[in-house]
């Protein structure tokens, strides 16, 4: 009655039902794996937006790379902003227009400074022409905001390139920024929240980043997978026992139209 699962046509399909069951388990596990890791990286960050406000010096120093788990983490940091040397980084898009992003580097003595991004910008009247930046105010100032890591064309998903105008930048890159400055660079920036004093005008504020979901498709999408096997499964199992109750029936209707033996009469 089985012999016809080892026939070519159910041999493929069992190797095809072979093969998807794995895969679909390592589908699975992948997105449950993804889930781990953007909750993890959902509720550090969260963690760190909501932490008091800690000294910058605490976290990092200059030549010294923000650590991933430091992100986002509230900092505070008094200095003096290096006007002379402030940037805009270009292709910062905020609430649907295009603008900049505006760094000053804020130095703190010793020799050492930090950037800060003081905030956004609108873009001005072509892609070559400035945009209108709100001075950076003059004397000690004390920032508090979010530390970031510096950014790379690998984290940021940004392509560097050479040619911008005098003044602008695509990366908000610490190393790179730092070079040639008379002063050294924390390995990374602070996105200003709040300053003191407070200034008459000022760039926008950056958003606070949106943590998202803690990876919420991804576990929806894992218990996909992972249904999809159960589903693979059945089907299999169901054809399989269709084709045997076809052959029975067709087993049942030949034995039927077969007439019986009769004992010829004395």
């Amino acid at each position: 009655m089985y012999r016809f699962l080892l026939t070519p046509r159910w041999l493929a399909l069992h190797v095809v039902v072979l093969l998807v069951i794995p895969a679909f388990v390592f589908l699975g596990r992948w997105q449950f794996g993804r889930f781990e890791e953007r909750s993890a990286n959902s509720e550090r960050v969260t963690a760190n937006i909501e932490a008091a406000p800690m000294p910058l010096e605490r976290l990092a120093s200059a030549g010294q790379q923000v650590g991933e788990d430091d992100r986002f983490r509230r900092v505070t940091v008094a200095g003096t902003y290096d006007a002379a040397h402030e940037l805009v980084v270009r292709r910062r898009p905020q609430q649907g227009r295009n603008g900049y992003y505006v760094l000053t580097p804020l130095v703190t003595g010793g020799g050492t400074a930090v950037i800060v991004n003081r905030g956004w910008v609108p873009a001005g009247a072509t892609a070559d022409a400035a945009p209108e930046v709100p001075a950076a105010p003059a004397g000690q100032v004390t920032v508090t905001g979010r530390l970031r890591p510096s950014e790379t064309e690998e984290n940021s998903g940004i392509t560097d390139r050479p040619g911008l105008p005098a003044g602008q930048v695509l990366l908000i890159d610490a190393g790179k920024i730092g070079q040639g400055l008379p002063y050294s660079l924390v390995g990374g920036y602070v996105e200003l929240t709040e300053q003191q004093p407070t200034p008459a005008s000022a760039p926008a504020p950056v958003p606070e980043p949106d943590v998202g979901a803690g990876g919420g498709l991804n576990l929806a999408y894992g218990v996909q997978w992972w249904l999809f096997i159960g589903i693979a499964v059945g089907g299999w199992v169901l054809l399989i026992r269709r084709e045997v109750a076809e052959r029975k029936a067709q087993e049942a209707k030949g034995t039927a139209g077969v007439p019986e033996a009769t004992t010829p009469a004395n």
